[in-house]
């Protein structure tokens, strides 16, 4: 026992859960909900003539009822919502911005309507990232960790548990899918996707209609539905996988889902799905390297400050 418990001690000490990839996560969910604010009209989610009738403690709650509900009002709110979203996404003060963002995701998910399962899953997740985003010490959630506090292994202990609280609950949500799926008569006999993609709201574009017809009117229509069901199958086993399986996993989840987001239209829930994707199949202990992306940032810093010292000092070339 002595033993286990200097080991289990040793890994926590060592084990950091606040790096970019958590990071990475809020921020897609955050992109999600403010895409869906900013590209659509607030009157879409609160026609205030209705909402104004509802009562109850989920839409007393919510941030858009801070006010009597009113156009100007409902605007006001969304230009916040903006504002608070942006901060998320940029990864500022996630002790802080994480509430907000929480209560802007059970807000949308309770009081707005014409919402698919995209706002329930932020609703959820941004939930059960509380604990981590609240006991992360660094001002960016891009960052690295550079102080120990006191009692460090402690707060180590909190994310640890609920990183996988949030994978069992992932693993539930896509066994539940399956489940679902396997009860319908059109999933079992390989038809589902011909209906789904021939679906007046979410079907296919003209033009990616027509390349895609000779699938949808043969019996090769069965190969999609049957690797959809096999995809998500897989990603249920993945919580059981080996680590070393779970970025080939990851990419397989990402691809369906960002196919889902070309070929249906379900964006915002794909950004969310690949959110969760995240969370569920990279370690959080080993961060992004993002390895261009800081050489491109740190070029375009130096140039700007090189832009900026020689328009404030016209004797800068000299002095260089």
């Amino acid at each position: 026992m002595n033993n286990l418990s200097i080991r289990l001690y040793k890994y926590i000490n060592n084990y950091n859960p606040w790096t970019n990839v958590y990071g990475l996560s809020r921020s897609l969910l955050a992109l999600s909900m403010f895409l869906t604010l900013l590209l659509n009209k607030i009157t879409y989610f609160f026609p205030f003539q209705k909402v104004a009738q509802s009562n109850g403690f989920l839409t007393s709650f919510s941030i858009f009822s801070i006010f009597n509900y009113s156009y100007v009002s409902l605007v006001i709110i969304k230009i916040i919502c903006l504002i608070l979203l942006g901060l998320v996404i940029i990864g500022w003060r996630p002790q802080i911005t994480c509430i907000f963002h929480w209560w802007i995701a059970y807000s949308m998910q309770n009081s707005a309507l014409t919402l698919d399962g995209g706002e329930q899953i932020a609703a959820v997740f941004t939930l059960l990232l509380l604990p981590i985003a609240l006991t992360d010490p660094r001002k960016w959630h891009w960052s690295k960790v550079t102080k120990r506090r006191k009692r460090e292994e402690y707060f180590r202990c909190i994310p640890l548990v609920i990183i996988w609280m949030i994978r069992v609950q992932i693993a539930i949500l896509y066994l539940d899918s399956v489940i679902q799926k396997l009860f319908e008569e059109d999933w079992v006999n390989g038809s589902a996707v011909y209906y789904y993609l021939n679906d007046n709201m979410l079907g296919l574009p003209k033009l990616l209609h027509k390349l895609f017809d000779f699938v949808l009117d043969s019996s090769l229509v069965v190969i999609p539905t049957y690797l959809t069901l096999a995809v998500q199958t897989l990603l249920v086993l993945a919580l059981f996988a080996p680590k070393r399986y779970w970025s080939i996993i990851l990419t397989i989840g990402v691809f369906m889902h960002e196919l889902f987001a070309v070929m249906l239209g379900l964006v915002s829930f794909s950004i969310n799905m690949l959110s969760i994707l995240i969370l569920y199949l990279k370690p959080l202990e080993k961060p992004y390297k993002f390895k261009k992306l800081n050489r491109l940032t740190n070029h375009w810093f130096k140039n700007l400050q090189v832009r900026f010292l020689h328009k404030s000092n016209p004797n800068y070339e000299e002095a260089k």
